[in-house]
């Protein structure tokens, strides 16, 4: 009867205890790029690191996060014979490739992962965080970005966000431009 009864809880909680120690364990790879951190931390912003499960895509990331996506800010890499430019547009829209053409009276297009990769050394690629000015990048920043309670930032990796309060992103990015620069699905 004991017998029974332990293995009937040992299937209850076993699945459970699996779920705690791959979270454990994913929580321990967590990181901030050494670039981040330092960004972050030399304008005194308070942050939280919020671990996921690894993700690949801004969707994604909102989904392991349990966030709305319309909260991470998105960096997007952009480029032309003149050099590349980051874009931070909230993360469930797209870049106005036109917008940011007028803005900048460039011909602007989509940097390929491998190129972007070369402006964060510190980072995984794909994992762009959308701190341009932290990496010498210049930066255009979406207006829809600066009206939020919390924005969450990618932190170097595939499994972190930084979150921060909404009034601490213009700090974050002063001197940059602002605008409209995305436009929905």
């Amino acid at each position: 009867k004991i017998g029974r009864e332990a293995s009937g809880l040992d299937c209850v909680l076993r699945p459970r205890l699996t779920m705690f120690w791959q979270l454990a364990r994913e929580t321990q790879k967590m990181t901030i790029a050494a670039t981040v951190k330092s960004y972050i931390e030399g304008r005194g912003v308070a942050y939280e690191v919020v671990a996921h499960p690894a993700s690949g895509s801004s969707h994604e990331t909102a989904e392991a996060a349990h966030v709305d996506e319309g909260h991470i800010a998105k960096g997007v890499i952009l480029k032309d014979s003149a050099g590349a430019v980051m874009v931070v547009v909230p993360g469930n829209t797209w870049v106005d490739l036109s917008a940011i053409g007028k803005e900048l009276d460039r011909e602007m297009v989509l940097a390929v992962e491998n190129d972007a990769a070369g402006y964060f050394p510190d980072c995984e690629p794909g994992a762009i965080p959308p701190l341009g000015p932290a990496y010498g990048m210049e930066t255009l920043v979406d207006k829809a970005l600066t009206s939020l309670a919390y924005v969450y930032l990618e932190s170097g990796d595939h499994r972190s966000l930084v979150k921060i309060s909404g009034e601490a992103l213009p700090q974050l990015l002063s001197g940059v431009r602002h605008g409209h620069f995305c436009e929905e699905d």
